[in-house]
């Protein structure tokens, strides 16, 4: 078994995570925050959401915190600032925003499709290249979501076979990247393998990424068996904000800090400083008015309050 030397991760805290509280967040604390996870080293941060601000009223200011970062004098040129837009009115509006690179998302589970979207699944990959082709005519890149891919939390365990056609459909309409979503976290080792082999059939490894929520404490082994793939693309949010709002009980993403820890244990390169990490998820937790929801953040946070107190 040969793991892969490095790893990209992709931030999804301040767009995924911070879309589900209820306490809206502003403008200059958002871009803040992302700053700082720039200042980490992470190079690909998902920074806003160009969706209806009825539906999300918490990314109503995607347009001012991508003008904000992309003007910014802080700008880091090896970080890019992906947009979710749902529609050509979400990426119209993010074009205009000054968005380089956009996200799309799909759904592997036909029920999931209409509660989340309000469409089947055919009808939504309709809407997307649409979005796909109207990027690619201004060279914008587009990444794209599949959500629901080892269980539903309506339909509950899926085929392996429908994540891999989403996936593929996803892929030749032209999407760079792929992004498996365990949307619920109900998935083990084994059901990831499995989902992850069957997508590889028809979407070349090196272009799927995992994005794994940590409902049952699940998430972490379950990047553990994707590396064991050769799988290199992971999701994960600062300090395990997030969830998502049409799955009861799904508690979050996977914390970056976790995520990182097990990279470097296991001798694989981030280019990530945990360090500076820690600061970004200190600083989104006062913020919010609570403890980072990272493991990791509490355990070497705990450690180094220790030694000051000695």
């Amino acid at each position: 078994m040969k793991l892969p030397q490095r790893v990209k991760l992709v931030e999804v805290g301040p767009r995924d995570g911070l879309q589900n509280e209820k306490q809206i967040v502003g403008a200059a604390i958002k871009v803040e925050l992302i700053e700082r996870l720039a200042a980490s080293g992470l190079s690909v941060i998902e920074a806003a959401s160009f969706v209806s601000p009825r539906w999300v009223p918490q990314m109503a200011d995607g347009s001012e915190v991508l003008r904000a970062l992309l003007t910014s004098p802080q700008r880091r040129p090896t970080v890019a600032y992906p947009v979710l837009t749902p529609n050509l009115k979400g990426f119209d509006a993010a074009v205009e925003a000054g968005a380089e690179e956009v996200a799309i998302f799909a759904a592997a589970s036909e029920t999931f499709s209409q509660k989340n979207i309000n469409c089947s699944i055919g009808e939504s990959l309709k809407r997307f290249a649409a979005v796909v082709d109207a990027a690619s005519a201004l060279d914008i890149r587009v990444r794209g979501y599949v959500s629901c891919v080892v269980a539903c939390p309506y339909e509950g365990a899926v085929d392996p076979a429908k994540p891999a056609w989403v996936a593929k459909q996803l892929r030749d309409m032209g999407c760079h990247e792929v992004s498996l979503g365990d949307t619920i976290g109900a998935g083990t080792p084994a059901a990831i393998q499995r989902m992850i082999e069957a997508c590889a059939t028809v979407v070349p490894l090196e272009r799927l990424a995992g994005h794994y929520h940590d409902t049952y404490g699940m998430a972490i082994a379950n990047i553990y068996a994707s590396l064991e793939l050769g799988m290199a693309v992971f999701d994960s949010s600062i300090g395990g904000l997030g969830g998502c709002p049409y799955a009861v009980g799904a508690t979050g993403n996977v914390a970056t800090e976790d995520v990182v820890f097990l990279m470097h244990g296991l001798g694989i390169e981030t280019g990530v400083d945990m360090e500076q990490l820690l600061n970004a998820g200190q600083f989104i937790a006062r913020h919010l008015g609570r403890e980072p929801g990272s493991k990791v953040a509490r355990a070497l946070l705990a450690r180094c309050d220790h030694r000051q107190d000695g």
